[in-house]
């Protein structure tokens, strides 16, 4: 009798590397590289509801867990029903990753090599917290609050 067949990962075409979501010591749960990621690499993309910057912000308000990205002053994406990994990026005052916005997508680079079980984290910079949320990231030069 043989092994059965390792499953098959089926990821979409902007999702360029294989991550896991699992709980994260940062905060909820973290992305994780499930392979080597070399610098300056695209990790992926999340891909959302595109809404107005007004609407943004008031949904920002109904919710503690804010999964929004301006785009620019009159368009943002609400990613909190996106199926794709990456809505889980936590930050990091010391990212390991960057996210750019580039054509109306949010996507994800490395920032250096990144290992296989190593969270991947970006700086969100500035926030709705409006500094007002503790960080969590541990970093050495952690800021203390987004």
């Amino acid at each position: 009798m043989s092994a059965p067949a390792a499953p098959l990962v089926v990821r979409p075409p902007w999702q360029k590397v294989a991550v896991d979501v699992r709980p994260s010591p940062i905060d909820g749960h973290g992305v994780f590289a499930a392979e080597p990621i070399a610098a300056r690499r695209k990790i992926g993309e999340i891909r959302g509801e595109s809404i107005s910057v007004a609407e943004a912000r008031i949904r920002a308000t109904r919710s503690e867990r804010v999964m929004i990205v301006e785009l620019s002053e009159r368009k943002a994406i609400d990613f909190s029903r996106s199926t794709d990994p990456m809505r889980f990026t936590n930050h990091s005052c010391a990212p390991n990753g960057r996210l750019s916005i580039r054509q109306g997508r949010v996507e994800f680079y490395a920032r250096r090599d990144i290992a296989p079980g190593e969270e991947v984290t970006v700086d969100y910079g500035e926030t709705h917290h409006e500094g007002r949320l503790p960080c969590r990231c541990g970093a050495p030069r952690c800021r203390g609050a987004l």
